[in-house]
């Protein structure tokens, strides 16, 4: 069995070097915590990418909140997203939901159509604040790309959700493998053992990368422990 994957957020070069350092099998890069995570910069993306040889899964998202906005807004989004694949991004990081909760299927389908074929992406934690978790992710069964669900069980955290998450990941046992249940969003090394022995094999972490807070880098050694615990 493959060992699990470690992903780190990363906010630029200084963050993506750490990581990789730490043991991170891959990055999600994005821009403005403060929002929880926007698209960054293509100048951001370059940089990463000339800096580090892991996977960069690249954020697509214009504004705080779980909502594609109009169509000017949506269309805008499908520019960026074709910008930074032509400028060689190929995994990516986006969730749109309608005013009802529901997956927006029509404006994820317009995102990954500007992607173009072969990119890889997740479904991030836009899960976490559905109508119907077990309705979104049927509503997007099938669309190209998709292997990854973020997802802390919960949207208050994985200590809330930690018990939807090994229900999920039970229920995949002996399934397809794609796509995988990655928990992240508070989570703690407390859970990683819990998770995995519910079969999650993939773990995600933000401020758990910084000791000292968002406004400091990541920390190698925090990588190093997480990497430690999850492949234990």
């Amino acid at each position: 069995m493959s060992r699990p994957i470690l992903e780190v957020i990363a906010l630029g070069p200084q963050d993506a070097e750490a990581a990789q350092a730490g043991g991170a099998d891959r990055l999600e890069l994005v821009s403005d915590m403060a929002a929880d995570g926007l698209t960054p910069a293509l100048e951001t993306f370059t940089a990463v990418r000339a800096a580090v040889d892991i996977p960069v899964r690249v954020m697509l998202r214009a504004a705080d909140g779980f909502s594609a906005g109009g169509a000017d807004d949506l269309d805008a989004l499908c520019a960026r997203a074709a910008e930074l694949r032509e400028a060689g991004a190929d995994e990516f990081v986006l969730g749109f939901l309608t005013e009802d909760g529901r997956a927006d299927v029509r404006a994820v389908d317009a995102v990954v159509t500007a992607l173009g074929p072969g990119a890889r992406w997740t479904f991030h934690r836009a899960l976490d604040r559905a109508a119907d978790r077990a309705a979104v992710r049927r509503e997007l069964a099938g669309l190209a790309g998709l292997d990854t669900f973020l997802t802390a069980g919960s949207a208050s955290g994985v200590d809330d959700g930690l018990a939807t998450l090994v229900a999920e990941a039970g229920a995949e046992t002996g399934a397809a493998a794609e796509p995988r249940v990655m928990a992240g969003g508070g989570l703690h090394l407390k859970h990683v053992p819990v998770l995995k022995s519910a079969g999650v094999t993939a773990f995600h972490i933000g401020g758990a990368a910084r000791p000292a807070g968002w406004e400091s880098p990541v920390d190698a050694e925090a990588v190093r422990v997480w990497r430690a615990a999850v492949d234990a």
